[in-house]
């Protein structure tokens, strides 16, 4: 059951209340209670003093009889109990009973007090008398020896009915005192409650978005602050939220107008948000009858909207490795690029779909395009050089300089068609490796021996550093001496003092690593990332002079990929350049 804070102020203050009055109460009746006890005894110790002087002379003379009628006739004056006790305890006289029908007191606690000297004092049940009695006992002595003891002693009862009465008034203060401050806790404890009732109900309004709700409390103290400080923050929450509805908008109509499709997904991968394009892309792959709207699509799996497993390797790829990844995928025969990236706080994913159809349909183009021309001029390249060489033979030597000039460009044009050729079947993948075992050492050997002759017509060093037991590797010989011959070429073409140093090891045991490095003229940084694609050379002229074609690391690349490696290039400028190719292999 739901306890307001009035009710528990309230029964916070009555609890004290009570607690302080039940406190007050018990410790009031029992200092007064001693208060009483002791006056009484002090006035019964004064009592028996004045007793004495009258009972000594008549205890000194052995005067019983008149002993015990003194004290009669003095008890029943002052309504006090008086009892003269021997030192061997037996009862002389009492003012209540027969002391010859009185049992020994030599015993008793205030007796034994007042027989040693002193005076002695006891609260008690009495019974002879059989009721409740206070006892002042002290003893009667001459010449320094104690001969006797007087006690004198009144009933409790007298107290008692003085304490009742006492206790009766008390009672009815208390009660007053604790009904003026109930009334008091009641108003203290609805002055607290009402100002934060309001200001609940304010924040209730608030949360079910009424940001117009206010609390105007009339109190300057704490809860005033409080009020004050709970309207500027509703109106600071207003103005924020206004804002932030108005972001929201804009931020919608941005997402809605993005041509490329747009996917947010939780780290459960499930749809947190998509936008019109990937509804129309999706609605383009599975057709239904009805149109499906975006947010139909929220809360569902991504796979079951769309049922394309390489954006699935994608995704679970980027989720596995917390890294942004890109890739093409192919829905309802258009092409686009899906660039996923991660969402480290959220571990989500957003995927965006690039439609790269017709990019991919004008690379198809300009691929077929080079091919049909590498090949309609490859038959009249080679029958210029034909001819210049029937020439050769038959011109005089001052007109020959001019046919080795159309001889060595014919070369080159030739080469350029040629690596065109088989670079276009290498990114189709027309190219069928011829999977065999291949000896690594051997096959760097014989590249080796083919620039002997070059490497010292330029004065260069050419070491082979092969790990013992290199082993063998899986993989097309023809195509992986083509891939070092393009990558020693290049070394020994763009170094001119130095060495060009090749280097095979083992990688653990999933591969072998390869290292080709120069002390070449380098490679500037902003060029590294363009040097492996088509036709992309440093330097224009120095590679035209050296007759480069600008296709060889293009080609180098693919043969690369074909056996399912990888390709790094390391370059500093001045320093010489170092590439570094790890091909998978079974180790033999």
């Amino acid at each position: 059951m739901k306890r307001s804070i009035f009710s528990r102020i309230f029964a916070g203050y009555l609890l004290i209340v009570f607690a302080l009055s039940g406190l007050i109460l018990i410790f009031s009746f029992k200092t007064i209670k001693d208060h009483y006890i002791d006056t009484f005894t002090a006035n019964l110790k004064n009592l028996g003093i004045i007793l004495k002087l009258k009972i000594t002379p008549l205890l000194e003379e052995n005067r019983r009889v008149d002993l015990d009628n003194f004290v009669k006739k003095w008890g029943k004056e002052i309504n006090t109990r008086i009892t003269v006790i021997a030192p061997d305890g037996e009862v002389y006289a009492d003012s209540e009973k027969d002391p010859s029908s009185m049992e020994n007191h030599r015993d008793r606690p205030e007796v034994v007090k007042a027989l040693e000297g002193g005076i002695g004092r006891s609260l008690r049940y009495s019974s002879t008398v059989k009721e409740d009695m206070l006892y002042v006992a002290m003893p009667v002595e001459k010449e320094g020896k104690v001969i006797g003891v007087v006690r004198v002693s009144i009933f409790l009862k007298q107290i008692k009915a003085l304490m009742q009465d006492l206790r009766r008034r008390i009672s009815e203060v208390a009660l007053l005192v604790i009904i003026v401050s109930l009334l008091g806790a009641a108003l203290f404890a609805r002055s607290l409650s009402r100002p934060i009732r309001d200001l609940a109900r304010a924040s209730h309004r608030v949360a079910a978005g009424d940001f117009d709700a206010r609390v105007f409390l009339k109190s300057k103290d704490e809860l005033g602050e409080l009020g004050k400080s709970f309207n500027y923050m509703t109106e600071k929450i207003k103005t924020l939220f206004t804002d932030l509805a108005l972001q929201k908008e804009e931020l919608d109509s941005i997402i809605f107008s993005i041509q490329e499709g747009l996917l947010v997904l939780d780290k459960e991968g499930k749809i947190v948000l998509s936008n019109e394009s990937f509804r129309k892309i999706v609605q383009e792959e599975v057709p239904s009858s009805r149109s499906v709207s975006v947010s139909e699509y929220r809360g569902k799996f991504y796979w079951e909207v769309v049922r394309e497993s390489r954006l699935g390797e994608l995704v679970e790829e980027v989720r596995r490795k917390k890294e942004n990844l890109s890739g093409e995928i192919e829905l309802n025969g258009r092409n686009y690029l899906c660039s996923a990236t991660f969402l480290g706080a959220r571990e989500g994913i957003i995927v965006v779909l690039h439609d790269i159809t017709e990019f991919k349909k004008l690379e198809k183009m300009k691929k077929d395009f080079v091919v049909n021309v590498s090949h309609e001029l490859r038959t009249p390249l080679t029958a210029i050089k034909g001819f210049v060489e029937t020439l050769e033979e038959e011109i005089d030597q001052q007109q020959k300089h001019y046919l080795e000039v159309i001889k060595k460009h014919t070369e080159r044009l030739i080469n350029i068609v040629q690596d065109l050729l088989l670079l276009a079947r290498l990114e189709e993948k027309e190219v069928a490796l011829e999977w065999e075992e291949v000896n690594l050492k051997n096959l760097i050997e014989d590249v080796a021996r083919i620039f002997e002759e070059k490497v010292k017509d330029k004065g260069l060093t050419l070491r082979l550093e092969v790990e013992e037991d290199i082993g063998s590797i899986k993989g097309d010989t023809f195509k992986l001496e083509q891939m070092f011959i393009n990558l020693v070429d290049n070394a020994v073409k763009y170094t001119e003092k130095g060495e060009v140093k090749i280097s095979l090891r083992r990688e653990g045991s999933v591969g072998v690593k390869i290292e080709i490095q120069d002390t070449g003229i380098g490679i500037p940084a902003e060029h590294l990332e363009r040097i492996f694609e088509r036709f992309y050379v440093v330097n224009k002229s120095r590679s035209r002079r050296l007759g480069g074609t600008g296709l060889g690391l293009s080609i180098v690349r693919h043969i690369v990929l074909l056996h399912n490696g990888e390709i790094n290039v390391e370059s500093t400028p001045g320093a010489g350049s170092k590439f570094v190719i790890i091909l998978p292999a079974s180790l033999s």
